[in-house]
């Protein structure tokens, strides 16, 4: 506000604000993107200028866009052809969100005469290496199988001009570290890098400082900040009630997309059976499922043909579905940031989400440790004919307690009324 003005002019940021090129801008529109979000407003503008960028932003934000859009415009404006090797490395740590990336890029670079190719593991590396051959300007890969392809004497990353690093924080969490080591190794000391991630504990710090030079920090939202269109519960349950519990959540709530949360792959295949069992189209998707099974089964969550999805942490990284109402976890995290990770997946674009937990007695030491991490601890709610044990309920209120020493405790929200249950098992 400024005083003694009487009339006020609101700005919108657009693309074009952001000297985005006419063919970019175009393809943008046809997505229907107008607006950039904050974190493809401050980053597309440092990276366009040739800075190296420290991108700290939770799953969901538009990051891959913020790191895209420069890429194809800086590389369209040398003039440059594929016949000068590969020019941008973009890494992610699955394969999932590695095919992701190179749909973005496939929709930002219509009208641009820019190749790009994607490689991962688990499936031939022979069409990959046709592709290859052929000339590429920008290539997407995960760790593992660029290494192969590099050993191979498939690819040299002798002319990246630009290097992005995606999901770092997750790339350590899977032991990718050594990995990116050796690929950093053999990239041009001359180059420009994109650092991006969700968490910066210190591993993350000590690896953006050997890889970036002078870089802008750009961070769109508290780490570790939950989306404030979520609304958090955690029943305390038992370990052999969580499937009977489960169900019940499913007759209670309206749930029109779901994402499920397990520790184990074993988990995640145990719990789509009896979803299944119940008629409830579910799939599973984890490490030991083909690159075939997993594209299938995110595919017809996608396009909701399968209204839930099962999931381990690793394997979900990645999943970016629109209008998704629930998360819930299973099982909770050993690590507290993961279950930011876990629940930013709704509540996304201005819709209300729901995650709800299933807290067992040994998992209170966990559900201790994420209400540290939030600024509000989350509501406990309780089921009819489900009765937590008494360490387990025990550990409920002295989380609640600990918790309220150090922060108000946030308004329970209307409803939370649940009809009556006659407890069955699966």
């Amino acid at each position: 506000m400024f005083a003694g003005c009487d009339h006020f002019i609101f700005y919108f940021m657009t693309f074009e604000n952001l000297n985005i090129i006419a063919p970019i801008t175009q393809a943008l529109k046809q997505k229907g993107y107008v607006e950039p979000t904050p974190i493809q407003e401050k980053a597309i503008l440092h990276l366009l200028k040739g800075s190296d960028v420290f991108g700290t932003a939770q799953t969901g934000t538009g990051k891959t866009a913020a790191f895209a859009i420069p890429i194809l415009q800086r590389l369209y404006n040398s003039g440059k052809g594929n016949n000068s090797g590969i020019r941008a490395l973009v890494l992610a740590p699955t394969r999932e969100l590695a095919i992701q990336i190179s749909e973005s890029f496939s929709d930002y670079s219509k009208g641009l005469k820019l190749r790009h190719t994607v490689i991962y593991g688990g499936v031939s590396q022979n069409p990959q290496t046709t592709i290859l051959r052929k000339g590429i300007d920008i290539l997407i890969a995960t760790p593992g199988r660029l290494l192969d392809l590099m050993n191979q004497g498939f690819i040299s990353l002798n002319s990246i001009e630009i290097f992005i690093l995606d999901e770092a924080d997750r790339m350590l969490d899977m032991g990718f570290a050594p990995d990116i080591k050796r690929i950093i190794a053999r990239l041009p000391a001359e180059r420009q890098t994109g650092f991006f991630t969700a968490t910066i504990p210190n591993e993350i710090r000590a690896l953006a400082d050997s890889l970036l030079n002078k870089p802008v920090k750009v961070n769109v939202a508290p780490v570790s900040a939950p989306a404030e269109m979520v609304s958090q519960s955690v029943y305390y349950v038992e370990k052999a009630d969580k499937r009977a519990m489960l169900q019940q959540v499913f007759a209670s709530e309206e749930i029109e997309t779901a994402l499920i949360f397990t520790r184990t792959k074993h988990g995640a295949d145990k719990v789509t059976r009896e979803l299944n069992k119940l008629g409830i189209s579910a799939a599973a998707i984890h490490g030991n499922k083909s690159q075939q099974a997993r594209q299938k089964a995110l595919q017809g969550f996608k396009n909701r043909s399968v209204k839930v999805l099962v999931a381990t942490d690793i394997a979900s990284r990645g999943i970016d579905v629109d209008k998704l109402s629930h998360v819930i976890n299973f099982e909770l995290p050993e690590v507290p940031e993961t279950y930011v990770h876990r629940i930013g997946r709704t509540g996304r674009a201005g819709e209300a989400g729901t995650a709800i937990s299933f807290c067992a007695s040994e998992e209170r030491g966990s559900l201790k440790d994420i209400n540290k991490l939030l600024p509000r601890s989350i509501e406990v709610k309780r089921m009819n004919g489900f009765v937590a044990s008494a360490p387990a309920a025990q550990a409920g209120m002295d989380v609640q307690a600990e918790a309220v020493q150090h922060r108000n405790r946030m308004p329970r929200p209307s409803g939370g009324n649940h009809r009556p249950f006659q407890r069955k098992r699966w």
